[in-house]
């Protein structure tokens, strides 16, 4: 632990920079704590890093102290409604990489308008844990692929949940597939936090446009709904066209909107 402090600026009352743990940094003003900086890396290896400071000059310093340590480049996310929280990390040297729009998802088919969305013919929905996790493992790495051949996997909204390295199905339990006799076609993952989230929907890049995708979210959303949960939610990267019309298709509506910042 480096309890040495790191101070900016002339003033005697300078605020003190102290890293008090791993990858974790206080700002301190007379021993009191005025602003908490941290540092974690995300499953997809990049380095987030997020500061909360009750003023301005406790997050510059903040700021200063931890980009004077941590390896380059550094990410970080903010809501774009907070307009100080991201001007403080423009002031770092910070520019928008990508915007993420947070959409509410109605569960309600009779909102939705997939009451009645039967899957492709020759196609049946697997519900989530039922799935075959070697052939759901294999269509994900074969959509990543796809995905990172074409507009990057970083146009994918954002992968948060902690997985070991290397493995991209963080729980096989969390997915329903589209079936074909002898692959999957397509898959969505719904984590149930304190409101669930469609992580993603996806499908191989062969069989776009043959209503896979809606089949999914009807299934999925379905399955909310009958459990009692009237709204869903999702992102959507705002380059991608096809899933923000998809999402507005059936009701969903745009709340708010995140920025992804890099320096």
């Amino acid at each position: 632990m480096n309890t040495k402090p790191f101070t900016s600026g002339l003033s005697e009352n300078a605020v003190m920079i102290t890293r008090v743990a791993d990858r974790q940094w206080h700002a301190l003003d007379d021993d009191l704590v005025v602003g908490r900086g941290h540092a974690q890396h995300r499953p997809d290896g990049r380095l987030f890093v997020s500061i909360d400071a009750w003023h301005d000059a406790a997050f510059d310093r903040l700021a200063e102290a931890m980009l004077a340590e941590l390896p380059a480049p550094l990410y970080t996310v903010v809501d774009e409604a907070d307009v100080e929280l991201t001007a403080g990390w423009r002031r770092a040297g910070f520019t928008i990489r990508r915007r993420e729009w947070e959409y509410v998802v109605p569960t309600d088919p009779r909102v939705t308008g997939l009451e009645a969305v039967p899957p492709p013919a020759g196609l049946t929905i697997v519900p989530a844990g039922r799935a075959d996790e070697s052939l759901l493992r294999a269509v994900d790495r074969a959509i990543r692929d796809e995905v990172e051949a074409t507009v990057g996997w970083q146009s994918m909204p954002a992968e948060v949940i902690p997985r070991p390295e290397g493995d991209t199905i963080v729980d096989p339990s969390k997915y329903a597939v589209a079936a074909a006799p002898d692959r999957y076609l397509g898959l969505i993952r719904v984590v149930p936090v304190k409101r669930p989230r469609i992580g993603l929907v996806a499908v191989r890049a062969g069989e776009q446009r043959r209503g896979i995708a809606r089949a999914l979210l009807a299934h999925a959303l379905g399955t909310l709904y009958r459990s009692g949960l009237a709204e869903a939610w999702a992102e959507v990267h705002e380059s991608n066209r096809a899933a923000s019309a998809l999402f507005e298709g059936i009701g969903a509506r745009p709340m708010s909107s995140n920025l992804e910042l890099v320096r």
